[in-house]
């Protein structure tokens, strides 16, 4: 066996290797392009999403344990949120009035992602656009529906982050980091909802134009991809509906 040979087919440590198995750097070399020419045509911006949604459920899981500890272990008497978060309408005061829509908004935005999705990968442009572009709008409405909530929570009721007037302390706390982290997700998906739709619109996806945010030609999977998160930020605020505002 000559020099190349047996370099070849020895391993850093000079142990006999397989014919065709490369050792050392160009092993892994060899082992990384392998994989790349494997998962070529994975779709890794789905895969990454899937990643980090369950990152952020851990966290939000641990945002509403907390919630329920803090509120389950104080003496002092817990805000009713029927009365805290009541809305006045022609001089009535109407419970949870503005809750109830913006959950219908974010719910309803849901089903017209969903529906993107579907028509994207229909290669059915205009539609997709359509549907986005109503998404990010509903979108954009509970984010302005929130920012009056907590005008009112702080102007009418003064309540703050670290205090709250008319009960537990906790409230605020709990309250404005729970509400505020969800609508800081739901204020990205809209600037990303704008982009996605964007790019559909101008036909990037149909071409596989490179960029950021871009996919291969004829594929819709960046609409899936963000769709994903999008259900995501809606399923988590069910929970955060059942637990702060019907508890």
């Amino acid at each position: 066996m000559n020099t190349a040979t047996a370099t070849e087919t020895a391993d850093l440590n000079g142990n006999d290797m397989e014919p065709g198995v490369t050792g050392g750097a160009k092993g892994i070399v060899a082992d990384w392009s392998s994989d790349q020419v494997a998962f070529r045509k994975a779709p890794w911006g789905k895969a990454m999403m899937w990643i980090f949604l369950l990152s952020d459920t851990f966290i939000f899981s641990i945002f509403l344990i907390g919630y329920m500890t803090a509120r389950m272990s104080t003496k002092v008497p817990w805000p009713n949120p029927s009365e805290v978060f009541a809305l006045t309408v022609f001089g009535s005061s109407v419970p949870l009035l503005l809750i109830a829509i913006m959950t219908f908004i974010l719910i309803t935005s849901s089903g017209t992602m969903a529906m993107a999705v579907k028509f994207g990968y229909e290669e059915n442009k205009k539609v997709c656009f359509r549907l986005i572009l109503l998404t990010a709008i509903l979108g954009a409405s509970f984010v302005g529906m929130q920012a009056f909530e907590w005008c009112e929570l702080v102007i009418e009721e003064g309540g703050r982050p670290w205090d709250y007037p008319f009960g537990a302390p906790q409230f605020g706390a709990v309250f404005f980091m729970v509400t505020g982290f969800h609508g800081t997700h739901v204020t990205i998906g809209v600037i990303f909802l704008f982009i996605i739709a964007n790019k559909v619109r101008k036909g990037e996806f149909d071409r596989g134009d490179p960029g950021f945010m871009s996919g291969r030609p004829g594929r819709y999977e960046m609409v899936e991809t963000i769709g994903l998160y999008w259900h995501f930020v809606d399923l988590v605020w069910v929970f955060i509906f059942a637990l702060f505002y019907l508890w």
